[in-house]
């Protein structure tokens, strides 16, 4: 056994186990009744205190701004003037396994790129960008990059980088991402012609590290998965794309258009190979890899790929019967959806929640309707969250929602407020749970109106703990001998369960 695949498998057995402990949990908060108010100034107090309203107990602490980098020199980040929200475009931030750095990618027209911020020493440190010769009038992208959105860590220690909507749909590794570069030293940032180009957001492995889900966020998009030849080793392997089966509408339109109404998009599917082990596209597949074009599209097209409405993050979980589960968001459909693996190439697709599915179920009434999920994350006991991108109206904030599965079967029972952004101008993006710290996580604020704003605090990372998270009323019940109990669940120990599971 190589070194690769030795340490793949540790890693992924280390994720797995902290993983499957626990099945979905119920919610373990006071859900929000209705989302945020939005300042309407720029630089509002509740901005630079506290963005988001909170369920009692949880806290929220400003870790970096694009105001605080900016202003200290021996601090360095991305930002494109000119061209834009002229913001820094933090986005989808991804930990080390230690949980001290968070890798940012920025998401600009061009000149994107990557800073590390270490919690230790309060520095952001930009570890490479590209030179904006993609934002020519006739672009050059040989040595420039383009919305960098999606960044996760591999099992081998490395980050994965991707271009969503400008750029050429690429992934990238860097190679070296604890590189000091104030010392000199040269990040070494590799193409990975192996994976397809597409409009990549989500991005995350299996639990072994013995593949790499990722999506086409566009509105004929479908959802891939890349098997390594040999694990660890991202430069060589096979590609697939999931088709539904009872899906017979035209996939090379978009998942709404006239002939695709009413299709089914749930229920059995296949995961369909567009390659050989190698890499080669098979015989009647599109070039999955052609720059220009977003290659991976057209392969998907030709291999009969579903069509889902601008899918986005995906997270990797495990179901209630030990079976391996990718989530993943639907935006321009409001929809989640989960993807069971049966094994052997075959699995079957599920809505897991839409804007039809119970808000607050069981605590009152709740005002707003789900927006534009975009993110996902997912906490030590396996609980998924949502992500909105962008607020409800004109003065309502971006929610984050906890999908309440608690038979942990895929379809969530209810959909619960959990924070809602007041920020003009801004989006949540980049929600993540941080590696040793299980009851804490981080969220980004992306591009805010205070960008334009002499001394404006910008683009920024705030950290988040749950540990003393007020409980909502407990659920009595009888038990044995007439004893009232309550369920557990909804008592204080989900801190407990939550802690034993991420260590």
């Amino acid at each position: 056994m190589n070194a690769f695949t030795r340490k793949a498998i540790v890693t992924g057995l280390m994720l797995a186990g902290a993983q499957a402990a626990v099945a979905g949990t119920d919610v373990y908060f006071n859900p929000l009744v209705q989302g945020a108010p939005v300042a309407q100034v720029p630089n509002h107090i509740d901005e630079l205190n506290n963005p988001w309203q909170m369920p009692a107990g949880v806290t929220a602490t400003n870790l970096t701004s694009l105001h605080e980098i900016e202003s200290d020199p021996s601090q360095s980040t991305v930002r494109v003037p000119g061209l834009g929200t002229n913001a820094s475009m933090t986005d989808m931030a991804a930990f080390d396994p230690t949980g001290r750095y968070i890798f940012l990618p920025h998401e600009t027209q061009c000149g994107a790129g990557v800073t590390r911020y270490d919690t230790v020493t309060d520095k952001a440190t930009n570890l490479l960008h590209g030179d904006q010769a993609g934002c020519n009038v006739s672009p050059d992208w040989s040595n420039d990059y383009g919305a960098f959105d999606p960044a996760t860590w591999t099992p081998m220690d490395t980050l994965l980088l991707g271009e969503e909507w400008s750029g050429q749909g690429r992934i990238f590794e860097l190679q070296n991402p604890m590189v000091d570069v104030n010392a000199g030293e040269t990040p070494v940032l590799v193409e990975l012609n192996s994976i397809p180009n597409v409009s990549h957001e989500g991005l995350r492995f299996n639990h072994a590290g013995t593949a790499l889900y990722f999506i086409d966020e566009d509105k004929s998009g479908s959802i891939y998965k890349f098997v390594p030849s040999i694990a660890g080793d991202y430069s060589k392997g096979q590609s697939f794309v999931l088709s539904v089966a009872a899906f017979a509408g035209d996939v090379t339109k978009n998942w709404d258009a006239a002939v695709n109404a009413g299709q089914p998009r749930t229920g059995l599917a296949a995961w369909i190979p567009l390659t050989d082990a190698d890499g080669v596209a098979l015989p009647g597949i599109a070039d999955p890899f052609d720059n220009a074009t977003r290659g991976g599209r057209a392969a998907a097209d030709t291999a009969n790929g579903t069509p889902f409405g601008r899918p986005e993050d995906v997270e990797v979980g495990y179901l209630g019967n030990g079976n391996e589960v990718l989530y993943f968001n639907a935006t321009s459909e409001r929809a989640i959806y989960s993807v069971e693996e049966l094994g052997n190439g075959q699995a079957t697709v599920r809505l897991m929640a839409s804007n039809a599915t119970p808000k607050n179920l069981g605590y009152g009434n709740v005002s707003g309707e789900l927006h534009d999920v975009d993110n996902l994350a997912q906490d030590a006991l396996g609980n998924i969250y949502t992500v909105e991108d962008w607020p409800n109206g004109g003065n309502t904030g971006g929610d984050i929602w906890f999908v309440r599965d608690t038979n942990n079967d895929g379809v969530a029972e209810s959909m619960d407020r959990f924070l809602s952004l007041q920020v003009k101008g801004a989006e949540n993006t980049g929600m993540i749970f941080r590696p040793g710290h299980p009851t804490q996580f981080i969220v980004n604020v992306q591009h805010p109106d205070s960008v334009g704003v002499s001394g404006g605090m910008g683009d920024a990372t705030w950290l988040f703990d749950v540990k003393d998270v007020v409980a909502p009323p407990c659920v009595a019940r009888p038990a044995h001998g007439g004893v009232r109990t309550c369920n557990p669940e909804n008592e204080a120990n989900f801190v407990r369960k939550l802690t034993q599971a991420g260590r």
